[in-house]
C-alpha cells in the first residue's frame, strides 16, 4: 500500500522541490556563509508537503473530470493511474491532498510568524495556486505560468528565510529554476494534448497547437541559460556557473526530438524523459555551482 501512495504522490518529481529548495540554499550559503539547520528542514519539510499535495489533488480532479482515463499513460504524462485502476479510493487522495496542503501551510505559517509579508505572500500564493491548479488556473492556460512561478518562489522563499533579504541574485535564480520547471510540465502535456482539450482544459500546447508549440520549447532553456549566462557576466553567479552548459547536448536533443515527434506518444517518450534529464542535471549543477564557487 505504502508503494502505492509514492506511486500517486509521484515521489520521484518531488526532487523539482529539493532543487529549488536547494539552490536558495546554497545561493545563501555563497553569500552568506551562514545556514540555519532548523529552518532548512524545516522549509524541505514544508516545500515537500505541498508539493505532493498538489500532485494528489491533481490525480484526484483529473481521475474526476475523466481526463485519466482517455490520457495515454507514460512515466512522465497521462497521470499515475492509481485512481482508474481502483487502487485507491478518490475520497482517500482527496482527503490526503487536503492533509498535505494543511501540512506545508502550518509550517509555512510558522515562517510567516517568524519571517514576515513576504513569506505571507509566497504562503497565500502556493495555497491558492495548488488547490485551484487542477481546475481554474490549467483551464485558463496558466498552468506552464504558474509553475514557473511556484519554482522561483521555493528559491526566493528560502533564501530570504535563511538570510533576511530579497536580493537580484535570488530573484535571477528564482527564474532559472521557474523556468526548469515549467519546461518539464510544457513537454509532458503535449501526449495529454487530446484529452485535456475534450474535458475543457487549456494548456499551453492546446492553445497554440502542438505543431507551434513544438517550436516553443526552445524559450524555456533560452531563459534559464540566458539568466544563468546574464548572472555570470554580471559577476551575480560565480563563473563557474557556467558549468550548467554541461546540459546542453541533452536539451538539443530534446528540442529537435520534439519537433519531428510531437505528434506521437511513443516517438516523443525518450525526449520527455531526456527534457526530465535535462532539467534535474540543470537544476543540481546549478546548486553545486554556488558550493564550488565559495572555494574558486
Amino acid at each position: 500500500m505504502l508503494s502505492v501512495w509514492f506511486r500517486v504522490i509521484r515521489i520521484r518529481f518531488l526532487l523539482a522541490s529539493v532543487i529549488a529548495v536547494s539552490v536558495g540554499l546554497s545561493l545563501n550559503w555563497w553569500q552568506n556563509f551562514t545556514i540555519e539547520p532548523f529552518d532548512a528542514i524545516l522549509t524541505f519539510a514544508g516545500v515537500m508537503a505541498l508539493h505532493a499535495s498538489v500532485d494528489l489533488l491533481n490525480d484526484f480532479w483529473d481521475f474526476k473530470r475523466g481526463i485519466d482515463t482517455n490520457t495515454p499513460k507514460t512515466k512522465m504524462s497521462g497521470g499515475t493511474g492509481v485512481l482508474p485502476e481502483g487502487l485507491l479510493k478518490p475520497s482517500s487522495v482527496y482527503r490526503a491532498g487536503i492533509a498535505f496542503l494543511i501540512i506545508g501551510s502550518t509550517i509555512g505559517s510558522y515562517f510567516v510568524i517568524t519571517d514576515g509579508i513576504l513569506i505571507a505572500i509566497i504562503l497565500g500564493f502556493a495555497i491558492l495556486s495548488i488547490y485551484f491548479y487542477s481546475t481554474k488556473i490549467v483551464d485558463s492556460g496558466l498552468g506552464e505560468f504558474f509553475v514557473g512561478v511556484k519554482g522561483s518562489m521555493i528559491v526566493l522563499g528560502t533564501f530570504f528565510i535563511q538570510s533576511g533579504q530579497l536580493t537580484l541574485e535570488s530573484v535571477l535564480a528564482g527564474v532559472v529554476v521557474g523556468s526548469l520547471s515549467s519546461l518539464v510540465l510544457f513537454i509532458a502535456s503535449f501526449p495529454d494534448h487530446d484529452a485535456d482539450k475534450s474535458k475543457g482544459r487549456k494548456t499551453l500546447v492546446i492553445a497554440v497547437g502542438k505543431e507551434k508549440a513544438s517550436k516553443l520549447f526552445w524559450i524555456f532553456p533560452f531563459v534559464s541559460y540566458g539568466t544563468i549566462i546574464s548572472g555570470v557576466c554580471l559577476n551575480l553567479f560565480p563563473l563557474i556557473t557556467l558549468i550548467t552548459l554541461v546540459s546542453l547536448p541533452l536539451m538539443v536533443k530534446s528540442g529537435l526530438g520534439l519537433k519531428k515527434s510531437f505528434d506521437s506518444v511513443e516517438k516523443l517518450i525518450p525526449y520527455m524523459s531526456s527534457t526530465l534529464m535535462f532539467s534535474r542535471i540543470t537544476g543540481i549543477l546549478f546548486v553545486l555551482s554556488f558550493l564550488i564557487g565559495i572555494v574558486a
